[in-house]
């Protein structure tokens, strides 16, 4: 790691688009800077991506949706409460200025440059969508020939902008989000070049602050991190160098991280959870008192066919073809995203690799995929930092990783959104509409719930925003805890530590949400994001289920009671 070098080449391992940026003259400019910026991660008008067609889980295609904002999303543009208010005036009359005037420019052009690049942004977000009006998988599918988007925004040059891209020659694409890029064909007319000037600008250096000398990398942190987050300190350099090595590379360090953690023993444990807890969901689904013979049959087809993916990828990712070398850090994380948009554009075309991760082994995640009807179990995320896998009881392992993990995954496939694609990934109508319809009910029970709960001050959870993880959670605590009932442990009943077995069951649960968040990080994980906060993915659910009650001896005059008639029961 060069520290000397990092702090004496300042903002120089940026120069050469910087200069492209410079000579922006018109429209055609903006948009070729603009896509020849989007191909190294810089964000900005173009989000692009290729990926599979929901309607058609074989193919890959080109995808188009909303971006452009520097600000967390477009609430952040419009929200009038002091919190707000606070993070946005910092954001367009201290931070934005504070880079330009770091990037060369003397303070009034700095302060001209940020309210130009602001107000461009304040533009765009007022044609952005809401953070849960993104989650309806038809509202953000539309499919458009070329003719079809030429029509939505035709000042911009589609084709040549796909060229310039580097991608192949297409003749479909799908738009998630189309009022947003009618958007962006008005801004083209509406700013003046200097505006787009300092809008690129802004959008290539907070991209790459983190990544340049302290300077760049400091206020980076005082805004995203301090501001944003309640960040008191920053981590030193060599280990924010790590961060982004295993952002990269991180299949790399994945290997070492299976070889030294993750026997295949663990692996084999965690094979046959998954089946304990498909077992457990296909008798739920056969005794539903709510769906119909029709409904419940295509949903054991679907749920025989997820297929899991648990501890590490058969087949490691090739990083031959990324070129690391001992020029600036900054050059290097450009080199590496570049590399990695090639990796993702080079799919157009080819069949679905069903084998590839969209994980590494050492994250500390789990996910389902609508499209692959596959459920991804990274090794970190199913064991207990700092105890040896052997050493974790069933109670325990099943609250940590077959509720809280593989139920919750399994779940997601049948959640408000979820539950629109079928066995083979694809978005279709399979539901009976008088199931749609009790699914819907009851769901909204659950958005009431959590509607309900007050993370700060009067900011309220949002209810619909997080549906599908609160249904998931929900789901895999009833899977897990039926799934439990099954083993060895919970017949003996056996107490260890004072506890029984579906005690510590549930204590398993909630040792996977320990986290404690500040209060800035909870206001902006309200309004950006799809979980509710920790506790309360513990503290929300627990409510609902039965067994928790009777293992805790819960009474009305508890803080955890519910009335029955309140309670929701979905899966």
């Amino acid at each position: 790691m060069d520290s000397i070098g990092i702090e004496k080449a300042g903002i120089a391992p940026l120069q050469a688009q910087l200069t492209l940026i410079d000579q922006v003259n018109n429209a055609t400019d903006i948009l070729n800077a603009a896509a020849i910026l989007s191909t190294t991660s810089t964000r900005n008008i173009i989000g692009l991506r290729v990926s599979q067609d929901d309607k058609n889980s074989s193919k890959m295609m080109v995808q188009l949706g909303q971006a452009g904002l520097g600000l967390p999303n477009r609430d952040y543009y419009f929200k009038t409460d002091a919190r707000t208010t606070r993070i946005r005036t910092d954001y367009n009359s201290k931070y934005l200025p504070t880079l330009l005037q770091l990037s060369g420019w003397d303070e009034q052009k700095a302060q001209a440059g940020a309210k130009s690049a602001y107000a461009i942004e304040k533009f765009l977000a007022d044609s952005s969508r809401k953070l849960e009006n993104l989650r309806d998988p038809y509202r953000n599918y539309n499919k458009m020939t070329l003719a079809d988007l030429n029509s939505l925004a035709p000042d911009i040059n589609w084709t040549g902008l796909f060229k310039t891209m580097e991608l192949k020659p297409v003749d479909t694409v799908i738009v998630g989000q189309p009022e947003y890029y009618r958007a962006v064909n008005t801004a083209l007319k509406t700013f003046s070049i200097d505006d787009w000037k300092a809008y690129l600008r802004l959008k290539l250096i907070i991209s790459y602050a983190p990544y340049l000398n302290n300077a760049f990398a400091d206020e980076s942190f005082r805004f995203s991190g301090k501001l944003l987050r309640g960040q008191k300190e920053q981590l030193v350099r060599w280990k924010r160098v790590l961060d982004t090595e295993n952002g990269i590379m991180g299949e790399l360090l994945g290997q070492l991280f299976v070889k030294e953690y993750f026997p295949e023993k663990s692996k084999e444990r965690y094979v046959a959870m998954v089946e304990a807890i498909r077992e457990a969901y296909r008798e739920h689904i056969t005794k539903l008192d709510w769906m119909s013979p029709e409904t419940k049959q295509k949903a054991l087809v679907k749920l025989a066919a997820i297929h899991p993916k648990v501890g590490y990828p058969d087949q490691w990712k090739d990083f031959s073809a990324l070129n690391i070398n001992r020029g600036s850090y900054a050059g290097n994380v450009m080199n590496a995203r570049h590399w990695q948009y090639l990796v993702n554009i080079d799919k157009l075309g080819k069949p679905v690799n069903h084998q590839e991760w969209n994980m590494t082994p050492q994250t500390y995640n789990a996910n389902y995929s609508p499209s692959n009807n596959e459920i991804t179990l990274p090794a970190a995320q199913l064991l207990i930092p700092g105890i040896k896998d052997e050493d974790v009881d069933d109670a325990v392992a099943y609250g940590y990783v077959a509720a809280s993990v593989i139920g919750h995954e399994i779940t997601h496939g049948f959640d408000d959104e979820g539950r629109l694609f079928d066995a083979k990934g694809n978005l279709k109508a399979w539901w009976t509409p008088q199931d749609s319809v009790k699914f819907t009910q009851r769901a909204q029970m659950l958005v009431d719930q959590f509607n309900g709960y007050v993370v700060l001050d009067s900011l309220h959870v949002n209810g619909k925003a997080t549906l599908g993880e609160n249904i998931a959670d929900l789901g895999g605590i009833v899977l897990g805890v039926d799934a439990f009932k099954k083993t060895k442990q919970y017949k003996e009943g056996k107490k260890i530590n004072g506890l029984t077995p579906m005690q510590r069951f549930f204590l398993g649960y909630a040792l996977s949400w320990k986290i404690k968040e500040r209060d800035e990080a909870l206001a902006n994980q309200i309004l950006t994001d799809v979980h509710a906060p920790a506790f309360l993915r513990v503290n929300g659910p627990f409510t609902d289920v039965p067994e928790f009650y009777e293992a805790f001896n819960i009474k009305k005059a508890d803080k955890m009671w519910l009335d029955p008639d309140k309670r929701v029961r979905i899966w």
